[in-house]
């Protein structure tokens, strides 16, 4: 776990760095920019600022066709943008998802609106890679796509190089590499070193810290943005936290459920830039949303939901 003279050592170096603002140290909320109730953080590749609560696809916008299984999620991007989100990660590999999303969002007239990342997964070569590529624009009724990642490390050579390719050609704005679990963060530093992405994407939650031990420090380092997935740790810390009241500083965190809980706790690392939780439940949107604004949690309060869900 880190202490709080690492925690505040780490912040220290950040603020030096100019990664992060020197006023988090003394004020939770300073290093996000806010945009209404949204707040913002920026990509530091580029100083573009995105909203710290995005959403993710996997299971919940792998539906079919009928109006029984697509109104729920026609509400849920109805408040994702209404609440300032702007940011969907999604992939080829999450069934329907893409094609769902691609529909949605072009039938509601929010495609341009959204800040779409998606990913080549499963895929070896480079004109697989780009074939994956063209259907997934397709499927998302797109020319162009905020982020482009390779999914799992999946040949992580040549599927970097076919996004350079398509950095190039203006048909993506941001390289990433994607993992989700802990046993592949360290293959997962080895090839941000060697690459220097605009994103990574990682698993970070109350429940699995691992990220903390190398690779989100090495993102700080190499300023590179951080998405977070399984930021509930896939559901288990509900489970954990049955029947429990929130703590007592809740309130002045501005919080009014675990999930927001649990996701200011992933947002209060300084190098996260933005975490994902999927949800196809309409009310469930609206409470992860709420994380996106407020303080964030002080070294003390993240050390207490620690000791709260163990």
């Amino acid at each position: 776990m880190t202490t709080r003279r690492q925690f505040m050592t780490l912040s220290a170096a950040t603020a030096a760095a100019g990664l992060l603002p020197a006023g988090l140290l003394s004020s939770g909320s300073a290093w996000s920019q806010t945009t209404g109730s949204m707040q913002t953080r920026k990509i530091p590749s580029s100083g573009e600022a995105i909203p710290v609560i995005g959403m993710g696809t996997s299971g919940s916008f792998q539906v079919g066709e009928t109006t029984a299984e697509r109104d729920p999620l026609r509400e849920v991007l109805r408040r994702f943008f209404a609440g300032g989100g702007t940011v969907i990660d999604t992939a080829p590999s999450y069934g329907t998802a893409e094609a769902v999303m691609g529909d949605l969002l072009a039938e509601q007239n929010l495609t341009g609106k959204a800040w779409l990342a998606t990913k080549l997964s499963g895929v070896k070569g480079r004109e697989a890679g780009l074939a994956q590529f063209a259907g997934s624009l397709t499927r998302l009724k797109t020319d162009q796509v905020a982020l482009l990642a390779v999914h799992n490390l999946g040949d992580w050579k040549e599927q970097f190089e076919v996004i350079r390719q398509l950095k190039a050609e203006g048909k993506v704005r941001y390289s990433g590499l994607t993992h989700y679990l802990e046993s592949g963060h360290d293959a997962l530093v080895e090839v941000v070193e060697a690459t220097r992405p605009d994103f990574l994407q990682i698993n970070y939650s109350v429940s699995t810290r691992g990220a903390e031990k190398r690779v989100l420090p090495v993102a700080q380092e190499l300023g590179v943005a951080v998405m977070i997935n399984r930021a509930f740790d896939d559901g288990q810390l509900f489970a954990r936290v049955k029947d429990k009241p929130l703590p007592g500083w809740a309130a002045e965190a501005g919080i009014d459920s675990w999930a927001q809980a649990f996701l200011k706790f992933a947002l209060s690392h300084p190098a996260v830039t933005v975490v994902i939780p999927a949800t196809g439940k309409p009310d469930r949107q609206s409470d992860n949303l709420k994380a996106g604004s407020g303080p964030t949690l002080s070294q003390a309060q993240r050390e207490d939901l620690i000791r709260l869900i163990a």
